[in-house]
């Protein structure tokens, strides 16, 4: 018997400050400037088109600030920065006299390109709550997965930390592989003794090859990774395949719609799979938060149907009479349908000995304005508000009968 996982845990120590505001429309924006500043800079030249928007970007993030006399100046006090201006070698922006002509009146970039200088801009982070870290680990303990997948971590050195002093170093293999997305969310395995970790193969660094073909501009297709971990099942029989995912998140960033990047990244995924099925494995699991939820029970959402649609055979565990629900459909927030983010997808030979499965929403308030404790399911009574929740996901597992 081995039971698989996987919880988006949110960060363990720490996470963005923009990632973790009340209200979402706070740091969206934030973090649509973030990424188009840092893919901005990256470009030979600068016209007095990018210089403005790059401006703009920067006043967004709090980089730059506009005083009361309507003069640009760059922002000092760290608290009320939401990130940093890093400039490790020559000069990209530099403040000068104002005048009154001049629309950015006090600060000019003086970099003409990418071969100017070398820098970038990098979110402000700040700690976890405590008790959310001690929330997490509960649910983790409670969980007491043999294969747990965690998307959200922010490196290999936090999950070590975090195995050792909050789970008593349950987990005696620990992996995650750096991905593409620079801020400190990512995927990765943690495997009890008797599971260990044969092999790791990356795709952090495929290609998204529609999208060059319409934007002209070479790209890595997945938002973080999809490694494929091969993993010793402990029954001596052949290995067990986990391939964790975070897909596209459901906000617009650059230039084109969310579910058309989760769309492609899904294909992928699914290339994946049949690569693995046509080489012989016969134990495979898709897992992971795939960020979109279907629009009726019994569908799968439409940029996720290369998953369990025509021409593949992996089963969604919701799908199964063995998978209990619980008191609500869906594993983020509010848990409604169109919440339903998390999950495992698993080959037939393993759907097949599936023997039970279900979300724990234990550690899991609701949307982050919510002020009263939910009641369709019973939360951790150390969880008073919503800054306490162990995550904004429930955890998704499956026991298998190897």
């Amino acid at each position: 018997m081995v039971r698989l996982a996987s919880y988006n845990v949110e960060n363990l120590f720490a996470r963005a400050k923009a990632m973790n505001t009340e209200v979402w429309s706070q740091g969206q924006p934030v973090l649509a400037a973030f990424e188009r500043f840092n893919r901005l800079r990256q470009l030979e030249s600068y016209t007095p088109a990018v210089k403005l928007q790059m401006i703009e970007d920067l006043l967004t993030m709090r980089v730059l600030v506009r005083t009361a006399h309507g003069r640009l100046v760059k922002q000092f006090v760290f608290d009320r920065q939401w990130t940093i201006l890093r400039e490790n070698r020559g000069d990209f922006l530099v403040e000068r006299r104002a005048t009154a002509a001049d629309p950015l009146r006090g600060v000019e970039i003086v970099a003409t390109g990418r071969a100017d200088w070398t820098g970038w801009v990098e979110l402000v982070t700040e700690p976890v709550d405590e008790i959310a870290e001690q929330m997490t680990a509960r649910v983790i303990n409670e969980l007491d997965a043999d294969v747990l997948a965690v998307v959200e971590a922010e490196n290999r050195p936090a999950l070590l930390e975090f195995n050792a002093r909050l789970l008593q170093d349950r987990y005696r293999h620990v992996m995650l592989v750096d991905g593409n997305d620079p801020r400190g969310i990512d995927v990765g395995l943690l495997t009890k003794r008797g599971f260990p970790i044969l092999s790791v193969s990356s795709h952090v660094d495929d290609r998204d090859t529609e999208h060059t073909v319409v934007a002209k501009r070479d790209k890595r297709l997945f938002s973080r990774d999809a490694p494929a971990y091969r993993v010793d099942a402990g029954d001596g029989g052949e290995p067990l395949w986990v391939i964790v995912n975070h897909l596209k998140s459901q906000s617009r960033t650059g230039d084109e719609p969310p579910d058309n990047l989760r769309t492609r990244q899904a294909t992928r995924l699914a290339a994946i799979y049949r690569d693995l099925r046509q080489a012989g494995a016969t134990r495979i699991a898709m897992v992971g938060d795939f960020n979109r939820g279907p629009a009726a029970d019994g569908m799968i959402a439409p940029s996720l149907e290369a998953l369990c649609g025509p021409g593949i055979d992996a089963v969604d565990v919701f799908s199964l009479a063995q998978f209990d629900i619980g008191t609500k459909p869906g594993t983020w927030q509010t848990c409604s349908l169109r919440n339903r983010l998390d999950y495992i997808f698993l080959s037939p030979a393993l759907a097949s000995a599936v023997t039970a499965g279900g979300v724990v929403r234990d550690g899991l308030w609701g949307a982050p304005t919510t002020k009263r404790r939910p009641t369709a399911w019973t939360a951790y009574p150390e969880i008073t508000e919503a800054r306490h929740a162990a995550s904004d996901h429930g955890a998704v597992w499956v026991n298998i009968d190897l």
